[in-house]
Order: C-alpha cells, then sequence, then structure tokens
C-alpha cells in the first residue's frame, strides 16, 4: 500500500505534499527528524489528509497533480471535504 499525504506546520503555516510506501507515521517520524530539506524548517507538522494507492507511480501521480494545483485555498477544500 503506498500513499500520497498533506502535512501541515502551524508555526509555518504551511503545507507539505509527498507520497511514500511506507507506514506514514514513520514517514512522519523522518520528515521530523534532523534531515535536509523543506520539512526540517519546523518539528510540528502533522498529517492532516491521505489516499491510499496501490503502487508508488499511483501515488506520485496524485502528488504531482496536488502540486500542479499551486493553490493553497484547493489544499484546504480538499481536507476539509474528507473531514465531513
Amino acid at each position: 500500500m503506498c500513499f500520497c499525504y498533506i502535512l501541515y506546520s502551524k508555526s509555518l503555516d504551511q503545507y507539505y505534499i509527498g507520497h511514500s510506501c511506507e507506514v506514514l507515521q514513520e514517514r512522519l517520524r523522518k520528515h521530523l527528524s534532523n534531515h535536509k530539506g523543506f520539512t526540517s524548517k519546523a518539528k510540528d507538522w502533522i498529517i492532516i489528509y491521505s489516499e491510499n494507492y496501490n503502487s508508488k507511480s499511483e501515488a506520485y501521480k496524485r502528488e504531482f497533480k496536488i502540486k500542479a494545483w499551486k493553490s493553497k485555498l484547493k489544499i484546504i477544500k480538499l481536507v476539509e471535504s474528507s473531514t465531513r
């Protein structure tokens, strides 16, 4: 099982979109650890949204599609639609 996921940092008021084929909590732990990259800017990332996929390529395609929106508002609407 693979995932497309969205993280949110309150301190940065930013979203991060990614994909992974590992357990999401483990992937989040890696984002929160000392590493280089975008998510190293904050230590308060939380998983706010995820979708399941059968393959890494499907999850990556969805990640790419969401990133192509370049719209915080569309991301917020996607997250809100999943919590209804």
